[in-house]
This record gives C-alpha cells, sequence and structure tokens, in this order.
C-alpha cells in the first residue's frame, strides 16, 4: 500500500500551506470585523473585502477551481489528489471561497459540467468558474422529514398551454444554502415532476433564476445562534414561478439520479474539510494546554489531557484514512462502488471533529465558549454536518443494509 500523495497534490499542497499562513490566517479577525460591520448596516450576506482581495491571489496563485477533476474546467485533479487540499482549506471554514471551492456553489457547478446543457452552460456554469456569481441549493423542506428524500412535496408542473413550454414552480424550501448572497443568481430546485411515478423517479432538478418572480426569501436560519453559512441558510418560498422547460437538468425524473452525482463528490470535500478543522482545533489544544497552570501544573500535564489529546490524535488519523480510501474508491470504481464508505465517513468526519473541538474548549475553558476563541464557530460548523447531506441515522442505516445484506439467509 502506497499511502504518500502524488506529486502535484504534494506540490498544491505546499503552494497552499503557504497561501493560509501568509493571506488567510491573518485575516481571520477582519473577516469577523467585516462580517460583523455587514450586520449591523443590514447587510449581512454581503460581499466581504477581504475575501474578494484576496480571490485574485489565489487566482494568479493557480490555486482556483481546484476541486473540479474535469480538466476542461478545473484543475483535473481526482477525488484523492483534492481531499488533502480541502483539509488544508477546512482549517478556516470561510476559506475555501477564496479559491473558489466552497459549498454550495462546487456541487452545483459538478451538476452543470456533468448534466448541464450546452446553454445552461453558458449561462450559468462559466460566471460560476469565473466567480462572478453565486448559486443556492433548493432541496430540503420544513414540512416534511427531507431524510427521506421522496418525502419533497414541492412540484415542478410542465405547461404546454397558449404555446407556451414552461414549467411551474411551487414549495417552500429553508436551509437553501447561498440563497442570502445578494450575487445569488441561479437555483438548484428539486421536486416532483410526476407524483404518479415510481418512487425514485418522481423527483427532477431544474434551474431557477434567483430574481424570477414569485421566488421569495423569507427569512435566515441560524445555527446556535450563529449564521453557520457565509452566505446564508435560508428559508424560501416558490410560489407559480414560471421558468423555460429548457431549465430542467438532465431529464424529467432523473432528480435522484443527479442528487447522487452531486452528492458524492461533496462528502468527501465536507469531510476533509472537518478534518482539517479537528487538525486546527487540537494545535489550539495543545498551545492552549502547555501555557496554562492549574493546581500547580501545566494543564498538558494533567493526564485527563493527555488522554484527551492522544484520543483525538487517534481519531483524526483514523478519520483521514477513511475519508482517503472513499476517495480512493471513487476514482478506481465509482461512487457507487464507494457508497459504504462514503457513508461512513459522513457519519465519522463531523463526530470526531465535534468530540475535538469539545475537548479544546474545556481545555480552554470559559474562553473555549466565548468569541475569543474559534471554537464555538467551529462546533456550531461541524455540529450541522451531522445532517447535511444526509443525517447520521440514514448514513448508519444505509451501512448496516449493506451489512445484512453480506449475510446468507438462514436456512428453513
Amino acid at each position: 500500500m502506497d499511502f504518500a500523495y502524488a506529486p502535484r497534490t504534494r506540490e498544491l499542497r505546499q503552494r497552499l500551506h503557504a497561501f493560509m499562513a501568509e493571506h488567510v490566517y491573518p485575516a481571520e479577525a477582519r473577516y469577523f470585523a467585516e462580517l460583523e460591520a455587514n450586520t449591523r448596516a443590514g447587510r449581512r450576506w454581503s460581499p466581504l473585502p477581504v475575501i474578494e482581495e484576496l480571490k485574485p491571489r489565489a487566482r494568479a496563485a493557480g490555486l482556483w477551481n481546484l476541486f473540479l477533476p474535469e480538466s476542461e474546467y478545473g484543475a483535473g485533479l481526482s477525488n484523492s489528489e483534492y481531499a488533502p487540499l480541502a483539509e488544508i482549506m477546512g482549517a478556516v471554514p470561510w476559506a475555501s471561497e477564496i479559491f473558489n471551492c466552497s459549498a454550495p456553489d462546487t456541487g452545483n457547478m459538478e451538476v452543470l459540467v456533468r448534466y448541464g446543457s450546452a446553454e445552461q452552460r453558458k449561462r450559468w456554469l462559466e460566471p460560476l468558474l469565473a466567480g462572478e456569481i453565486r448559486s443556492g441549493f433548493a432541496m430540503t423542506e420544513p414540512a416534511v422529514a427531507s431524510s427521506d428524500a421522496t418525502n419533497i412535496e414541492a412540484r415542478i408542473e410542465r405547461d404546454t398551454s397558449q404555446g407556451r413550454d414552461e414549467y411551474v414552480i411551487n414549495g417552500r424550501k429553508w436551509w437553501t444554502s447561498g440563497a442570502g448572497d445578494p450575487r445569488c443568481k441561479v437555483l438548484v430546485f428539486m421536486g416532483k415532476t410526476d407524483p404518479s411515478a415510481p418512487r425514485d423517479a418522481q423527483q427532477s432538478m431544474i434551474l431557477v433564476p434567483s430574481d424570477a418572480p414569485g421566488v421569495t426569501v423569507l427569512r435566515p436560519l441560524t445555527v446556535f445562534g450563529y449564521d453557520d453559512a457565509p452566505h446564508g441558510h435560508m428559508e424560501v418560498d416558490f410560489r407559480d414561478v414560471r421558468v423555460p422547460a429548457s431549465n430542467l437538468l438532465l431529464g424529467a425524473g432523473r432528480g435522484f439520479e443527479i442528487a447522487q452525482g452531486r452528492l458524492g463528490p461533496g462528502r468527501i470535500h465536507h469531510c476533509m474539510r472537518t478534518i482539517g478543522l479537528a487538525e486546527r482545533a487540537l494545535a489550539l489544544m495543545c498551545r492552549r494546554a502547555v501555557s496554562r497552570v492549574a493546581f500547580g501544573k501545566t494543564i498538558a500535564q494533567q493526564t485527563v489531557t493527555q488522554e484527551r489529546i492522544a484520543e483525538a490524535r487517534c481519531l483524526i488519523e483514523q478519520a483521514r484514512l477513511l475519508t482517503l480510501k472513499a476517495a480512493w474508491m471513487m476514482d478506481v470504481a465509482g461512487n457507487k462502488a464507494a457508497k459504504a464508505e462514503i457513508a461512513m465517513i459522513k457519519v465519522v468526519a463531523p463526530n470526531m471533529a465535534a468530540k475535538v473541538i469539545d475537548w479544546a474548549m474545556q481545555v480552554f475553558g470559559g474562553a473555549g465558549v466565548s468569541q475569543d476563541t474559534p471554537l464555538a464557530f467551529f462546533y456550531s460548523h461541524v455540529r450541522t454536518l451531522r445532517f447535511a447531506d444526509g443525517p447520521d441515522e440514514v448514513h448508519r442505516n444505509a451501512i448496516a443494509k449493506i451489512e445484512l445484506g453480506k449475510v446468507p439467509p438462514p436456512r428453513a
């Protein structure tokens, strides 16, 4: 077994580490100051100068659209090659946007690359690749348990009357990531085109311009009081929204097919960024532990602290190896063959990171849950990921079914 990164990945890791050290880590205080200023001014999700200033530098450094394996559009990296880069970006939750590698745009760009028409790619993909616009993803709904996507009630109905060829969209979505940004120009919307079709063929995905008549952003949603998404998790109402029939992606009834193609790579990205966040929390915990004295010795000398530091290192390494295995399997055998590993990392990585961050908070004491450290912000972020792209329970059920499927039926 060869655990070494590919030469190109090693070179990009060095460049990315250097960029983060020179430009991103020193800008963290400025980021939160600008975000607070925007909030006070009533424009919470407006672009932040600190990010906009760093984007051209990242692009000039060749650190742009690294997530896309299609070399025509992105860096041409495989999942295995990109995963270590996502980990580096993940140490700062908002950093991936600087490199045009942030959700939900990454997933939406992958959808357009793989399933979009030439017209759709021209109108939406090209400006997304250039970082000129943002996008949103509208899938889950407040009125149903969206962990079972067949429950989705939103409707996408075709209207060919009076010479039209349009789809009429009705429904209410929430946790619509990206919809708060004023640069959000398009939403990828999932809804039912044929409720009478087989369960997996009822849903479709369609592109909805965010300024289309009938699209109304109702409110932002927070996580533990934090705005967990840099560009807003929004509740959005769609009422008699009309879009051309050509806005449908891939074809009617193929929404689940698109969703699986979108969410597989996205889960690798999420998990590797989460591992990067856990590494950051562990480093903060260790620095704090050696610098603080309690009961006559440093916190690092307390046995309980040493046990947690050791356990954190073990958990991080386990999660990283499992995630890299999943990425490798996706590269060599495809997403379907890697479905068990993808489900496992989606359970393992956020739970691991939440535990490590919690231990880091304990070492920091009261400071750990205050705004004086980033740990509470980190925790709210990774706790959310136990829901995003499917809750833990759904992934655990999938893993269990795969395992039970290996057992031969009992003899009569």
